[in-house]
């Protein structure tokens, strides 16, 4: 692999001698009395023949770079609220670099229309960036619209996976949030789905990131308003299957100045349903065979606020919060059966009746601020964020017939704390150095308190195996350095990360489980991009990226208190794992912010993965649980293609390629599992009329896994109508969400003394409709309602 990264390096500098030997690099810098205007648009036209022209919107930092040949040019810049700019100039340099400054005309203008939209997905530097308003008009949450994104799989227990076999870590906001999947989850559901303004993918975050992102990151970007005015939306839907879902919201923003806010609300009333019906061999010639229907009614309810100021065009301070709650409740009726194969009948039958009832909080809170350094684009930013989690739960399950134990109940109290402070520089030198460092601590806290009893002969006794006191606390420290600097059109990026990391758990009761882990690590970053040739006319870049990340066992897995499931299973965490360790390797391809193709290795050291035990004393029954099992190398390939916006029609379509291998040892025994996956996806969208347009989302898994689990050949096709009413301020959506219903996986997993597989039902297919009104009072008025039209921002005088 490393001699494979040398020869494409070698290739990639050969091609800069030559960009450099035919052409000059032009870099525009764009400005208003020394302030970067961003966003700005740039069209350059060749005085010797006017048919060569070059179109370019310049970056956040009012940057423009162009590749020319040595001539004679007509420039022209234009922005929204600005007078337009042209000039002339000579390019006989290999290095060109000048700056246009801009008047404001805000005075001449009534109303500004903003006509151009982004396309759904793009690439910057190394992230993948998806404009969620296409995905958002037709899903009842923010976690719909997560499932509805190409290219990201979200499993049954709301974990979320880009190309590793370990999830991805999600951010709200710039922030971690360092919750279980299932709460997460749920915190997700109760988000409006209008309330995201993008989802940031990057599967291999630079050294700024933590280094327990291993399985890449899935930043959701929330919306905080528009630009001026005081507008808002209120929304209402329904989705129907066999189960419904419906939600209310409403969202309100205003910013008439240097002072914006935001608001915004919903409630979400929510069911569902699971079938699951599963077979497990079991020593001498038995099979347990069971049959379980799940049912999950829970309510939402979700209020977020936020005020953010600017001061003096240097400082720029916010605050954040979110206040969530959510009570749930799931009955279960699983029937049970033992079936001798010789004899061929059923030894043993009986049925258990499980109820769960629950409600958690979650209140999260953030302040934030920026100091402008200087006009090259060099910043200061602060942040510290405190979530707290309360949650109780109770338990209740019945054993029909009695074995002699009748069933059991008990109460679950936890306290889930977490608090973080970072501060990032970054400073941008002359001659295209940058600098970025920072320092970052985060705590966590984490406390359970479990009050079981069993019923058996018609007394109650505490149940001491599910009973307990659980504590966890986690402390990392990190800092971080990176340097990057632009050679024309490549940049080189390097840094790397320090992490200290203390970890310390205890269960008191009924055993003492106690573990204490101190450590501190290095994780190295390297990035190297570059314009490396075109196809069809658009330009390349290609990307060369090595890191190294850790994946720290969360107090779920480590917290070893038996969850009860049925009678023949349940769940325990294991406070022996291990930190896992991972090299990643990748190159990938993008033309015009749009990724073409990634290839790359993830080896892994000491990978922890869930697993499935028969439990020693008692042979019919198995728990879950997750163990370090040795190692495993994954090569995954990416490829996309499409139709770029502008015209009616748009489509991408996205397939992914995974080989794991994995060595090591389950149930002291040597593992040797090695399997190929394919996943495709895919995002269609039609203009029909000025007012209807139509869209289809859609993806399969063949041959997949999840870790040991073998999974069948499943996938979704959802489809949707858009029809806007009352001049665009009126959105009414149809949709039909997995059409054919065929997001079902089974599975199977045969592994060590384990032999069993699964088969599932959900409730899928499910009919939506939903209505959003648009309102305010407007100065400057963004329409992203055509994602087709990519023309220049257009100005309308009234």
């Amino acid at each position: 692999m490393k001699v494979y990264f040398l020869t494409v390096l070698s290739v990639l500098f050969w091609s800069i001698q030559q960009a450099v030997a035919q052409q000059s690099i032009v870099t525009i810098q764009i400005t208003e009395e020394k302030t970067p205007v961003p966003f700005a648009s740039v069209q350059v036209t060749s005085l010797t023949d006017s048919s060569k022209v070059w179109s370019q919107t310049a970056d956040s930092l009012g940057k423009a770079t162009l590749k020319l040949h040595y001539g004679l040019y007509t420039f022209q810049a234009s922005a929204v609220s600005f007078k337009p700019v042209s000039r002339s100039f000579n390019v006989k340099i290999p290095n060109l670099n000048f700056s246009i400054s801009l008047a404001s005309n805000t005075n001449e203008l009534k109303e500004v229309k903003i006509l151009a939209s982004k396309p759904l997905m793009r690439q910057e530097d190394d992230k993948t960036i998806v404009d969620a308003d296409m995905l958002a008009s037709t899903s009842a949450s923010a976690y719909e619209v997560i499932e509805k994104t190409p290219g990201l799989f979200v499993d049954q227990e709301g974990s979320i996976y880009l190309t590793s076999s370990t999830p991805a870590t999600i951010f709200i906001n710039g922030r971690e949030q360092k919750m279980g999947a299932a709460d997460i989850a749920s915190m997700l559901k109760s988000l409006p789905p209008n309330s995201i303004a993008s989802i940031e993918i990057m599967r291999t975050p630079s050294a700024k990131y933590e280094a327990s992102t291993g399985g890449g990151i899935v930043n959701v970007i929330l919306k905080k308003g528009f630009k001026v005015g005081l507008t808002g939306s209120v929304n209402v839907g329904m989705n129907q299957g066999k189960q419904g879902d419906r939600w209310i919201g409403f969202n309100l923003s205003n910013n008439p100045g240097r002072v914006s806010s935001f608001m915004n609300m919903q409630y979400t009333s929510r069911n569902s349903f699971q079938q699951v019906e599963s077979q497990r061999f079991l020593p001498r010639d038995l099979s347990l065979i069971q049959n379980s229907y799940t049912l999950r009614p829970s309510d939402n309810y979700q209020l977020g606020y936020g005020v953010n100021v600017e001061l003096k065009k240097k400082w720029e301070l916010g605050y954040d919060g979110r206040l969530n709650y959510n009570n749930n409740k799931s009955t279960s009726d699983n029937l049970s059966q033992i079936k001798d194969f010789v004899k061929n009948e059923i030894s043993v039958s009986n049925k258990t009746d499980l109820d769960n009832i629950g409600s958690a909080y979650n209140f999260s809170q953030g302040l934030n601020a920026k100091y402008k350094i200087d006009s090259l684009g060099s910043e200061w930013t602060s942040d510290v964020s405190f979530n707290y989690l309360p949650a109780t739960s109770s338990q209740n399950y019945t054993f029909l017939p009695a074995i002699p134990q009748t069933g059991g109940f008990g109460d679950v109290k936890t306290n889930l704390s977490i608090g973080s402070l970072q501060s990032n520089l970054l400073y941008k030198f002359p001659k295209r150095w940058t600098m970025e460092t920072g320092l970052k601590i985060s705590n966590l806290s984490f406390k359970s308190n479990r009050d079981f009893f069993k019923s058996e002969n018609n007394t109650q006794s505490n149940d001491p195996i599910r009973s307990g006191i659980y504590d966890y606390h986690e402390n990392i420290n990190s800092a971080y350095t990176q340097l990057s600097k632009s050679f024309g059109v490549f940049i080189l990026k390097a840094g790397t990360r320090l992490e200290n990391t203390n970890m310390k758990g205890r269960e008191v009761f009924p055993s003492d489980t106690s573990f204490n882990l101190h450590r501190t690590d290095f994780f190295p970053y390297m990035y190297f991009s570059g314009k490396t040739g075109a196809i069809f006319g658009f330009p390349l870049r290609t990307t060369l990226i090595y890191r190294r990340t850790i994946a720290r066992p969360g107090y779920q897995l480590l917290n070893p208190a038996q969850r009860f499931v049925d009678l023949y299973s349940y769940e325990s965490g294991n406070p022996a794992l291990k930190p896992q360790f991972t090299n990643t390797y990748e190159i990938n391809i993008s033309a015009m912010d749009v990724p073409l193709f990634q290839l790359g290795i993830n080896d892994t050291k000491d990978i922890f993965t869930s697993v499935l035990y028969s439990d020693k004393n008692q042979p019919t029954v198995s728990y879950r649980t997750t163990d370090n099992l040795g190692t495993n190398r994954e090569t995954y390939l990416r490829l996309f293609g499409g139709i770029p916006p502008g015209k009616k029609y748009f489509f991408i379509i996205g397939a992914q390629y995974s080989n794991n291998s994995y060595t090591g040892l389950y149930e002291e025994q040597p593992l040797a599992f090695r399997r190929g996956s394919w996943r495709v996806f895919t995002y269609h969208t039609m203009k029909v009329t000025p007012m209807t347009g139509i869209w289809l989302q859609g993806f399969a898994m063949f041959n997949g896994q999840q870790q040991f689990s073998e999974l069948s050949n499943f996938g979704a096709l959802n489809f949707g109508l858009n029809q806007q009413l009352l001049n665009k301020k009126l959105t009414l959506s149809l949709s039909l969400n997995d059409a054919l219903r065929t997001s079902n996986p089974s599975y199977r997993l045969e592994q060590g003394s384990i032999r069993t597989s699964v088969s599932n039902v959900f409730d899928t297919r499910r009919f939506g409709l939903s209505l959003r009104y648009n309102f305010g009072l407007l100065k400057k008025e963004q329409q992203n309602t055509d994602p087709f039209n990519v023309e220049s921002p257009e100005k309308e005088n009234h």
